[in-house]
């Protein structure tokens, strides 16, 4: 068996990590790894305590059609990446690369140019993460420097 490279070895287990999500629209799911130690995990889920959109069986930006990336709002999930920040500390984060995987719920296929939300890109920013890794197929990723983020994005 062939050895799997370390950068699809972190997307492999975002990629699992995913399965725990509740959304019935996509799944994301994230690892924050820093000096090859895998610091927390996130998926996309309601906040703790909270009943979630397969327990309720439907999506209200779903049925409103909203559009992949607007009126974030309408949503009951947090977002995988917040998920994982929230659990780790600014020291644990900081120089830190964040692997990230998303699947549509009800195809399983790979959503296509995965990336973080405009929040979750301020979040990041924050955090102290230095490099955001995105599956865009099984084998296939894009790595994003944070830095280009505050430097070029404007969507911020």
């Amino acid at each position: 068996m062939d050895r799997r490279d370390k950068i699809n070895y972190y997307l492999d287990i975002a990629d699992s990590v995913l399965k725990r999500g509740t959304c019935l629209r996509r799944n994301y799911g994230c690892v924050i790894v820093n000096n090859d130690e895998i610091v927390s995990t996130g998926y996309t889920g309601s906040p703790r305590g909270r009943k979630n959109c397969i327990e309720l069986n439907y999506c209200k930006r779903e049925e409103a059609d909203v559009p992949r990336g607007e009126r974030y709002e309408l949503s009951r999930s947090v977002h995988a990446e917040a998920n994982a920040m929230i659990s780790a500390s600014r020291k644990e984060m900081i120089g830190s690369t964040l692997y990230l995987v998303g699947r549509d719920y009800k195809t399983k296929e790979l959503v296509e140019n995965a990336n973080c939300c405009t929040m979750c890109k301020r979040m990041v920013i924050n955090s102290g993460i230095f490099k955001v890794v995105a599956r865009d197929t099984q084998d296939e990723y894009r790595e994003i420097e944070v830095q280009k983020w505050i430097e070029d994005d404007d969507s911020l």
